[in-house]
């Protein structure tokens, strides 16, 4: 990790609060340490630490119901568990949801052990028609409100995909 971490969490942070985000869930994920320790001593939100996905699925698209702005952190593989939640609850009742992920088993993925969700993540978004956005680059940061607008307009859920370069500060203008 280097210097430009924190700053790549505080322009996350500042994005999401752009877009009128009050609430944010989230599960514990090296790689999103740095925006989660930010968002959960910044004001601006109210964040809720879940011990399970679903939880954050529950607890966003409850939000968005009570007219809050909301977004769930969560680690690739996580998102996985929650399949089913989505499709039934989501895209069922058009219920829009923005998810921040991170890009496990892609590329600058140590940890052989991703390596299912590098292979399998991109083909099952596919798969379920969800739209996502790959942020590798810090110039790019500003896609996530685009994306999170996108949910609000098509009332269905979004993925904002993080890489792990981005993450540690490592990315854009090596």
């Amino acid at each position: 990790m280097n210097s430009k971490a924190p700053d790549v969490a505080k322009r996350i942070a500042d994005e999401l609060a752009a877009c009128d985000v009050k609430l944010v869930a989230s599960l514990p994920d090296n790689w999103l340490m740095n925006v989660i320790k930010l968002i959960d001593a910044d004001k601006r939100f109210t964040h809720v630490p879940v011990n399970r996905e679903e939880s954050a699925i529950g607890l966003c698209s409850g939000a968005y119901m009570g007219a809050m702005g909301s977004a769930a952190l969560m680690g690739a593989s996580g998102f996985m568990t929650v399949i089913y939640a989505i499709t039934k609850i989501n895209y069922t009742y058009e219920i829009p949801l923005f998810l921040l992920l991170t890009l496990r088993g892609a590329g600058g993925d140590h940890h052989k052990h991703h390596i299912s969700n590098g292979l399998y993540l991109r083909p099952v978004l596919d798969a379920i028609n969800m739209p996502y956005q790959v942020i590798d680059d810090p110039e790019d940061i500003g896609l996530i409100s685009r994306s999170y607008h996108h949910t609000r307009t098509f009332s269905r859920p979004m993925v904002v995909l993080l890489t792990r370069d981005l993450l540690r500060g490592q990315a854009g203008g090596h």
